[in-house]
Formats: structure tokens, C-alpha cells, sequence
């Protein structure tokens, strides 16, 4: 569980120093490859963001988008959405993958 946790973290940390909010995380996106690695996969709605003028909107992306059950408050009440999104996503997993449920 934290082998897989830590890769997770890693992959998404990588995808965020890059300014790509994933949108997308959950179990179904997340496959174990022939060495034992995670990696995510369906980058559908994978979206490279970038500064805006405005800074309330400093690295937001105001589509609705993902999981239900997955997706972060901000995003479902189209309040604008960033790099946070992915870690509640996160969150959630995690919560799923500690308690066995999920789905």
C-alpha cells in the first residue's frame, strides 16, 4: 500500500511541476505494469495549465470534468479548479485503498 501510495504521489508530483492537472484520478486509471510500477493511464482529460493575467485564476481551469466520487468540491460547483483537484482525488483513493472499499 505505500509502495503504490508513493508512486501515485510521484507520478502526479511529476505531472504537476509540468502544470498538467490530471482531472482524472481513480482506480480504473491506475494500472500495476509487468515490473510491479504504477502507472496512470487515460489522459482524456488531462489539461496543461498556464498562468492567467488574473490572479485568481492563477493556474485554474473552469471545465467539469472527471469522476464522480473523485472529482473535488471546487470542480463539481464550477468554482475553477487546479492542481489540488488531483490531490483530493488522491485523498479519496487512499481512503478507499486503506478501508478496501471503493469502486
Amino acid at each position: 500500500m505505500k509502495f503504490y501510495s508513493a508512486e501515485i504521489i510521484l507520478a502526479l508530483e511529476i505531472l504537476h511541476f509540468q502544470k498538467v492537472i490530471y482531472r482524472d484520478l481513480k482506480p480504473e486509471n491506475v494500472v500495476i505494469d509487468v515490473n510491479g510500477h504504477i502507472k496512470l493511464i487515460d489522459f482524456g482529460f488531462a489539461k496543461r495549465l498556464s498562468s492567467s493575467s488574473n490572479p485568481k485564476h492563477h493556474y485554474r481551469t473552469h471545465t467539469n470534468c472527471g469522476t464522480v466520487g473523485y472529482t473535488a468540491p471546487e470542480v463539481l460547483l464550477n468554482l475553477g479548479a487546479s492542481f489540488e483537484a488531483d490531490i483530493w482525488s488522491l485523498g479519496i483513493m487512499l481512503c478507499e485503498m486503506l478501508s478496501g472499499g471503493g469502486g
